[in-house]
This record gives C-alpha cells, sequence and structure tokens, in this order.
C-alpha cells in the first residue's frame, strides 16, 4: 500500500492494501509477484487474483497489462478495455487497448509512441466493426457507417532554442468516427489538423501554419466540413528594427494567406444574408510597417506621433455570392471574386495621455485621460473583396484605443477617427486592486469602415457603424481573499441601454473554488443574431473536508430555456486513493452538431504506486482538483 498508517491509530487498518500469501522479488526482471493475492478496502477483501505482477521500485516503464478502462453510454452500452503497455525500446513504446462495447462490439485500438533528442512522435489508430448501427438515430453517420476506424499522427520537435516544428493529423472513415468512440485527443466537436513552424526571438516571431478542419457530427453529407477552409497556408512574421529609427521604434508585421474551400457557407436569417466563405481558392499578401515615438513633457504630458502604411497584394477565383433559402434568392453585388488587386493605407495618427499619480495613507491611483486621432484615406475595395479572418467582431473597451479595430487583415479601418476615454488602476496596501477603462470613438471625415457591409456585415450593430460610437467602459477588481470580479460594458449612444455586456466572477480558497459568468447580447440580425442573447456559464469545486469534493458545470441560455452542456460529480483524494464520479450530458439544439451519445457516466478510482481503473473520459475531472500527485497509466 502507498497508504500512510492513522497516525491517532496505527493499527487501523489502511483505506486500500494488497495481501499476498507469498511475495517473490526479482533482481533480475526488477518485478514483484504476488501470490495469491487480495485487494482489501478499508480491511475487507474485495478482490482475489491467483498471482499479481508489479514493477519494483527501480523500473520506469514495464510491459505488462494495465487497469481497465471502462464506459457507459446511451448508444455503445457499457464498455471495458485492457490496455496492454509494450515497451519496445529505451526511446519508444506502444499501448495496445482492446474494448469490447455490450451493443457495438469490439474496438481496437492501439497507441505508438516514439521519443527522439529533438522532440516526440505519436501515432494512433483504431477501429470497429459495428454490430448494431442501427441503434444510432436513423440516417446520421454513426448509423450509416458499419465498419469505421482512424489512423492519426502527432509530432512536436524543437530544432534548436528560437525554432520549433510539429504536425497533428487525422484521417477517419467517417466524420464523426472518433467523437463517437471518446478516443483520447480526438474528440472534439472539431479536430484541428495543421504542420507548423515556429521561430520566436526575444521581440521578433515567426508562425507558418496549414491547417484542415475535421468537423465532427451527424451529417453523413460532410456539409459543414466541406464549407471549412482548407489553410495552405498561413504566414505571420513580427519584426522590430533593433536601433531607434529617427529616435522611434520602427516595426513590420507581414500576413500571408491561402486557402480554398470545397463548398459556400451561407445562411439567411431574419431576412439578411451571411456569406460566411466562398467556393473556390483566396490568396493574400499583407506587409505594413509602424512608426512610433513618445514625448514626455516636463509636466509629464506624453505625445506620441504614429506613422503607418500598409499594402495588400490578393488573388480570388471564388464562385459568385449567391444562394436560395426558403424560395427566396439572395445575393452579394459588387463582389470581386475572379480578379486580382492591390489596396493601400496609409495613417498619420497623435496620441496623447496625460497620467495623474496619487497617492493616500494607503493607497496609490493613476488616472490617464488618453485622445486619439488617426487621419487615413477610405478603405479600399470595401465590401468586395472576401473576408475570411476579420468576421469575429466585438467593440469594447479592450479595443477602444487601437488604431485598427478589426481582427484581422482582410479588413481595413479607414477614414479619420478619433478616441477619448480614460484608463485608471488603483493599489492598496492591503492587496486590494481597481482596473478600469472608459471611452467612445468618433469617425470624423471619410468612409465609415464599420457602416460598410461586407460579406458577414462585420461592423452591423457593433456600435461602430455611427459616426459617434457606443460608450464602452470596463471594470475589475481583485481582493486578496481569493475574489475577483470582472464587468464589460457597451452602453447605446442615444439611451444608455445595454447593448452588450459581460460580468463574471471567481472565487478561490481552500474550501470553495468557482467561476460564474453572465452575457448579455442585444439582437444584432444583420451580423446574424436575430434575437437576445443572455447566457450563465458556472463552475466550482467545493471540498467538504480534506477528503471529499463535488464539483459541476452549467452553460445554460436563459432565452432558449436549454443548457449546452452540464456536468456534475464527486471526488475523494488523499495521499494514496483518487475516486471521481461524474455525469455529464450534451443538450445542443442544433441537431447536426448533436453528439451520438447524449449522457455519459465517468468514473475513475487510482491507487498510488498499483494502478487506476476508469470509466468513460473521468480523468479529464482531475484536471482542475487541486491534489499532490496525478495518476499515470503508465
Amino acid at each position: 500500500t502507498a497508504c500512510l498508517p492513522c497516525a491517532a491509530k496505527p493499527e487501523k487498518a489502511p483505506l486500500w492494501q494488497v495481501k499476498a500469501e507469498r511475495v517473490v522479488q526479482d533482481g533480475k526482471t526488477h518485478t514483484i509477484r504476488l501470490e495469491k493475492a487480495r485487494l482489501q478496502l478499508f480491511g475487507h477483501s474485495i478482490a482475489y487474483v491467483p498471482f499479481l505482477t508489479v514493477p519494483d521500485n527501480t523500473v520506469k516503464r514495464k510491459s505488462g497489462f494495465l487497469f481497465p478502462q471502462m464506459s457507459i453510454t446511451d448508444n455503445l452500452g457499457f464498455g471495458i478495455g485492457v490496455p496492454y503497455f509494450q515497451v519496445l525500446s529505451d526511446t519508444s513504446d506502444v499501448t495496445v487497448t482492446p474494448t469490447y462495447y455490450t451493443t457495438q462490439g469490439l474496438l481496437l485500438q492501439a497507441e505508438l509512441r516514439q521519443r527522439f533528442e529533438t522532440g516526440m512522435h505519436t501515432v494512433t489508430i483504431a477501429g470497429i466493426s459495428q454490430l448494431k448501427s442501427e441503434t444510432f438515430t436513423a440516417e446520421t453517420s454513426d448509423a450509416l457507417n458499419d465498419n469505421r476506424g482512424m489512423i492519426a499522427s502527432k509530432g512536436d520537435f524543437t530544432i534548436n532554442p528560437r525554432w520549433a516544428f510539429g504536425w497533428d493529423a487525422m484521417v477517419q472513415t467517417d466524420n464523426n468516427f472518433s467523437r463517437t468512440y471518446g478516443l483520447k485527443g480526438y474528440r472534439n466537436d472539431v479536430q484541428t489538423n495543421q504542420i507548423y513552424l515556429t521561430g520566436t526571438g526575444e521581440r521578433n516571431s515567426f508562425d507558418a501554419r496549414g491547417y484542415y478542419f475535421n468537423v465532427q457530427d451527424t451529417d453523413n453529407t460532410e456539409s459543414l466540413e466541406r464549407k471549412q477552409a482548407i489553410v495552405h497556408p498561413v504566414v505571420d512574421y513580427r519584426y522590430f528594427v533593433p536601433d531607434p529609427i529617427y529616435g522611434g521604434e520602427l516595426s513590420l508585421t507581414t500576413n500571408l494567406t491561402s486557402i480554398t474551400r470545397l463548398k459556400q457557407d451561407a445562411y439567411a436569417l431574419g431576412g439578411y444574408s451571411r456569406f460566411n466563405g466562398l467556393e473556390g481558392d483566396y490568396t493574400r499578401l499583407s506587409t505594413e510597417a509602424e512608426w512610433k515615438r513618445t514625448f514626455t513633457m516636463d509636466s509629464g504630458l506624453q505625445i506620441t506621433p504614429i506613422l503607418a502604411a500598409r499594402g495588400d497584394a490578393l488573388w480570388t477565383d471564388m464562385s459568385p455570392a449567391s444562394f436560395t433559402s426558403g424560395g427566396t434568392s439572395y445575393a452579394y453585388q459588387g463582389m470581386m471574386h475572379d480578379d486580382a488587386a492591390f489596396r493601400g493605407m496609409v495613417t498619420g495618427g497623435l496620441e496623447v495621455r496625460y497620467p495623474w499619480l496619487f497617492t493616500a495613507l494607503n493607497s496609490s491611483h493613476v488616472i490617464e485621460p488618453i485622445a486619439q486621432i488617426f487621419v487615413r484615406p477610405n478603405e479600399q475595395y470595401a465590401g468586395r473583396l472576401p473576408n475570411e479572418d476579420a468576421q469575429a467582431f466585438v467593440f469594447d473597451a479592450t479595443n477602444l484605443f487601437e488604431r485598427d479595430k478589426f481582427s484581422g487583415f482582410d479588413r481595413i479601418e479607414g477614414g479619420t477617427r478619433a478616441n477619448i476615454g480614460f484608463r485608471y488602476n488603483g493599489t492598496f496596501d492591503n492587496g486590494y486592486g481597481v482596473r478600469a477603462i472608459a471611452g467612445q470613438s468618433f469617425h470624423l471625415a471619410g468612409d465609415n469602415s464599420f457602416a460598410s457591409y461586407d460579406l458577414v456585415n462585420a461592423g452591423a450593430n457593433s456600435g461602430l457603424e455611427s459616426d459617434r460610437s457606443d460608450y464602452v467602459a470596463m471594470a475589475a477588481f481583485d481582493a486578496p481573499i481569493g475574489l475577483s470580479l470582472s464587468s464589460s460594458l457597451r452602453l447605446d449612444k442615444d439611451d444608455l441601454d445595454i447593448n452588450r455586456s459581460e460580468t463574471g466572477i471567481s472565487y478561490s480558497d481552500r474550501r470553495l473554488t468557482g467561476k460564474l459568468s453572465y452575457t448579455q447580447v442585444k439582437a444584432q440580425p444583420k451580423y446574424g443574431y436575430n434575437e437576445d442573447r443572455d447566457i450563465i456559464q458556472a463552475s466550482g469545486t467545493l471540498r467538504m473536508d480534506d477528503n471529499w469534493s463535488l464539483f459541476g458545470s452549467i452553460n445554460y441560455d436563459l432565452n432558449g430555456k436549454f443548457a449546452a452542456e452540464r456536468r456534475i460529480g464527486i471526488a475523494y483524494q488523499d495521499e494514496c486513493t483518487i475516486l471521481t464520479v461524474s455525469y455529464s450530458d450534451e443538450g445542443n439544439i442544433n441537431s447536426s452538431r448533436q453528439a451520438a451519445n447524449d449522457w455519459s457516466i465517468n468514473a475513475r478510482l487510482a491507487f498510488r504506486t498499483l494502478g487506476d481503473v476508469s470509466i468513460g473520459s473521468a480523468n479529464e475531472d482531475w484536471a482542475d482538483m487541486d491534489i499532490g500527485w496525478k495518476p499515470n497509466n503508465y
């Protein structure tokens, strides 16, 4: 046993122990053989095995059977698998796991691992011939495919201290196999296949990646997967000139994006159409130079002139933006979908800050009024080019003072704009802290890029589409007792109604750890949301005593009256044992994205130094638990 004896009653039986009539330690094979072994809990025998062989404390890796893994799900039934771990060499090993499901039959899975001096490579294969495919929902990929399998490869290598290379790729017979059977590392709704090369210096960075997205859903036509962009590749390079240029800092930013999409991704909602992506090929090369220098006056006033120049070369070979839905035809006019183009943007800006520092008896405070103005021409080809990487747009206090508020390179903010606001930071000797930002943005001249439609109406209903923006503010409060509060607001410029808010609270101490957030967003019909959204997310762990804990999480839509995800469980842990039992389900109302198994029961029992038995994916529950040791399968 790895359990320590009770300090008050040393003679008391430990939580668990293995007793045997005969114990043989082999110094050559470095194993301990237990003959006629009995596993006892609280001094009572619960299991008997004729013999049990475990490695001694000198062995780090030893071939042999691992503890069973079990699962209980509604469409697979009860599953039990017994992994076998085989050491192949000092740098490689393999785990073979046959798992039998009472409803679907035998699943075979193997994972081969090879470690090198500079990294590691893993190959995973799995397959099954389903016995009762009809138990799944009819006409889904799970019901229509009897013989199912996958193969995956993952590698991560460090070329030198600055450069790294790797990949993560999966191929499967249908689009939902790995998710349905919960294969470790490949059970996500969207599996990201990628190959990458990265380099980092003290200030400079390089990142090149290719992507293919496996959408794991129940649609056997793989429609959503064909709508995803195949990225080949996306390259980001950031360089800072080491020496000052005219006393200021000069930086260069380059982005190359090249994609192919096999099927148009478009839909209509509330009478408005959105084209998330067009069928065909799209390539863009963007390069931008920015120079800025800060002058600090004797009074403390800080003045920063900013100069920026950018150029983009674009090539498009895409299908026209049009589709029919519900008997109505939709089309986006003026789209440049089969041509090459060049666009440029120059910006002259000025930023003025006047930080005030004042101290009280037990605190210090910094209030910093900020004013900015950026003068530039109109955005060229506004709304006429694809928008692949600037679709997700939220105007809030975090990007109030950004020179270009769009989230990607496909859109460029044009026209003359001013941003006005302030920052506040307060610290107190007792450990409390307060931070805040608030302000407003003004479009002064030229065309407002956020009022210009594009394929996804990125600026619509954002609060920036008019000459005077909505008010944005955020504040955060930290307390030394483990409490943190934060809130972000976007208030209507005319009547101060809340157009968007995000509020969160977190607390952590010895007994309770929890997070609660509430997100409220008014309807944005032009942006693809024709209803108000009110979402509550909560998660937490309650320690009832030194050993027992309750944990759970929920994602609840107040308007739709449904929980997108729920999880609840109980855990026990001490110096020699961990036990977790949990229940989880998914309530996704989008039928094509529903999991094959609506609910699952997860459990795991781990005996330190001996092994562990798992049911489902209970090992995921342990990531958020503060325990002194972690169970290991090998």
